[in-house]
């Protein structure tokens, strides 16, 4: 088993930035820290009561009838009668193990994964009713969740005792899956300890008494790695779990610490340790793990600062700050159109998106860029309050905003050009409905793919060249076996193969030269640095470019010693025919896309099936790997590529 401080950056890495790539990221913004001023004037302002609370107590029927209102009211009842006869899934000490035997983590994740939404729906269906008729089903899962060794998942273990694949009971860990768990526990204890205690008191003393060891002491008393404090230096990678833990921290504290001296020590504690991945995050506001990701970084980070902003009454917010206006508007300006958003790396390219979470985020920030484009969500696929992920903090406040959100004007302009500098990612659109979106920076960024220089194209929100994406998670994708996943290495994007060599794992495999007009759609990057030294290329300059509907992607090389030759690789879910020479049709929907490539190279077309479920989920059973070889080993050389529209579709199409 690999150490934390080993895993972290072989999954993360160490991150660069800048338009030459030469400086770390990190800027000791501190912006939350500096707002607040210090630890005293947060003990000034720290809120222990539970007054900051806005959602009605259990008793007050007539809130909770005002608050959700009818169509909510009965949809949550509703979903909560469903649950009455749930038989409550026991996860085994083989669930567990299964995970270090073959690498699957949903043996032990999936009934786990159902229990905490079931006792999410079944509160929130007795908070809807108030007449007690879920408390039962809910006190049952409660009870059992107590009686759990622990609240982390299988895959997170090693962080708890690398040497075991079961729960280590003495030393309690708090990740991703306990924190939520533990938050959603927190906010049951809150609503329902009265009605507990009628039925027993050592229920809710039981409770609170787990949450005590699992959720506050254990945060307190370790320094995890998400953190960012024990054995972190500036430029270490920090991503979606610091804020995404820390703000299930903040409740569990917010909710349950009385002591206003302990309160104001773990409030102090979650902004030192969120402003380490504030100040991580580039300048320009781009999700580095890509928009599938956003929810659970920049989202995190809107539920994190709310609810710092309500337990200290107000007096200490940054939500004003620029950079957190960047971060959330980085979501809608990635949105290609039909479910589709700009992905690479780890990141799905099908994102129906969170109407209520961007929404409510576009308010925190003023922006009307994202509360648009949330209504327009809304409108075009409708969605009920989120109830799957057990996330009880998100589920009240999507209510609170589900019926101005319903009725707000929906908007969404996709911007001719979009241009990230410090993380090197630009997105153009050209007219005629063609979308193109390409990238640089380095190969060990958060959930990396080996791709820097890459691109993904759609014409009309229909796929044409992708970024496949990745499988369902395994032991593997998270180890030093991670680029055998062919979904992660480079000859499976849409760049070369240079003289034999694919692109390699590292920080140090980056681009160069970058250099971006977005006023003419121009974009261009030395690719060379993301190939190892067996690759002998001196340079490979790889330049984009748009216009009136038109893409041309263009590579200038030199070679020092050629050996085998180079081949450009376009990865496509679309059926490929070849009407002329030098020329590539490709299917996207009802219609086609021209790709126009030197004579001096072969074309062939590669199959790749799709088993897992997560892949073609999104493409279908297959997509193809069009691998155009030149004919020639060449010391120097350019290779031209046009994309267009077909206007003449051929009938095999």
């Amino acid at each position: 088993m690999m150490s934390g401080i080993k895993y972290r950056k072989i999954l993360c890495g160490i991150l660069l930035s800048g338009i030459c790539a030469s400086a770390s990221a990190y800027t000791e913004r501190n912006i939350i820290e500096k707002n607040a001023g210090s630890r005293d004037r947060v003990a000034e302002s720290v809120i222990a009561d539970r007054s900051w609370i806005t959602v009605p107590g259990y008793c007050d029927r007539q809130g909770w009838d005002e608050f959700l209102g009818e169509p909510l009211k009965t949809m949550l009842i509703a979903e909560g009668e469903k649950l009455l006869d749930y038989e409550w899934h026991l996860i085994t000490a083989s669930d567990y193990l299964e995970y270090g035997r073959s690498g699957n983590i949903e043996v032990m994740e999936k009934p786990y994964f159902e229990n905490r939404r079931n006792i999410n729906i079944l509160m929130l269906a007795e908070l809807a009713e108030g007449k007690g008729r879920f408390i039962g089903k809910l006190l049952d899962g409660v009870f059992y969740s107590c009686e759990m060794t622990t609240w982390a998942v299988s895959a997170h273990l090693k962080y708890q005792n690398p040497k075991c694949l079961l729960p280590d009971y003495r030393r309690p860990l708090f990740d991703l899956a306990a924190g939520d768990y533990a938050s959603m526990l927190a906010w049951t204890y809150y609503f329902f300890r009265e009605e507990f205690d009628k039925i027993d008191p050592v229920i809710s003393m039981r409770l609170r008494e787990v949450l005590q060891e699992r959720a506050l002491d254990a945060y307190m008393e370790n320094d995890e790695w998400w953190m960012a404090k024990k054995d972190y230096a500036p430029g270490d990678v920090i991503n979606n779990w610091n804020p995404w833990c820390n703000s299930n921290a903040l409740q569990c504290f917010l909710l349950l610490e009385d002591d206003p001296e302990v309160l104001t020590e773990a409030i102090w504690r979650s902004i030192k340790s969120v402003d380490k991945f504030l100040n991580f995050v580039h300048s320009d506001g781009a999700c580095e793990e890509g928009a599938t990701y956003w929810t659970h970084a920049a989202g995190k980070v809107l539920d994190y600062l709310q609810l710092l902003e309500a337990g200290t009454g107000g007096k200490v917010s940054v939500l004003h700050e620029p950079l957190i206006r960047k971060m959330g508007e980085y979501i809608s300006r990635s949105w290609i159109g039909d479910g589709w958003v700009v992905n690479f790396a780890d990141a799905s390219p099908r994102y129906n998106g969170e109407p209520h979470l961007i929404y409510r985020y576009g308010k925190a920030v003023g922006s009307s860029e994202m509360t648009g484009f949330a209504a327009l969500l809304m409108k075009e696929h409708p969605v009920p309050i989120p109830l799957d992920r057990g996330d009880t903090y998100r589920a009240l406040q999507a209510i609170a905003a589900d019926r101005e959100l319903r009725s707000a004007e929906a908007s969404h302009e996709i911007h001719g050009a979009v241009w990230y500098p410090e993380t090197e990612v630009c997105y153009f659109s050209g007219g005629k409905g063609i979308f193109a979106a390409m990238k640089g920076g380095h190969n060990n960024e958060s959930h990396n793919h080996n791709d820097v220089g890459s691109f993904i194209l759609y014409l009309n929100a229909e796929p044409v060249f992708i970024d496949a994406g990745v499988g369902t998670y395994t032991r593997q994708t998270f180890s030093s076996e991670r680029y055998s996943i062919w979904t992660m290495q480079s000859g499976y994007h849409n760049i070369p193969e240079i003289n034999g060599v694919q692109q390699h794992f590292g920080h140090e495999y980056r681009s160069s030269g970058v250099v971006c007009d977005p006023e003419r759609r121009r974009f261009s990057l030395d690719i060379s640095g993301a190939y190892p030294q067996q690759s002998s290329v001196k340079r490979w300059v790889r330049s984009y470019s748009m216009s009136d509907g038109r893409f041309s992607v263009e590579d200038s090389f030199s070679i020092d010693l050629p050996s085998a030759p180079n081949r450009v690789i376009f990865m496509t879910p679309g059926q490929v025919d070849f009407p002329d020479a030098g020329k590539a049709e490709i299917a996207a929907g009802e219609k086609s896309v021209v790709l126009e490539y030197p004579s001096y190279l072969t074309a062939e077309v590669e199959e790749i099936p799709l088993n897992d479920p997560k892949l073609s989920g999104v493409w279908g059973s297959s997509i193809r790997r069009i691998v155009l070889t030149d004919k020639e080993i060449r010391k120097k050389g350019i290779y031209r590529f046009l994309i267009y529209e077909s206007y003449n579709k051929t009938e095999k199409l």
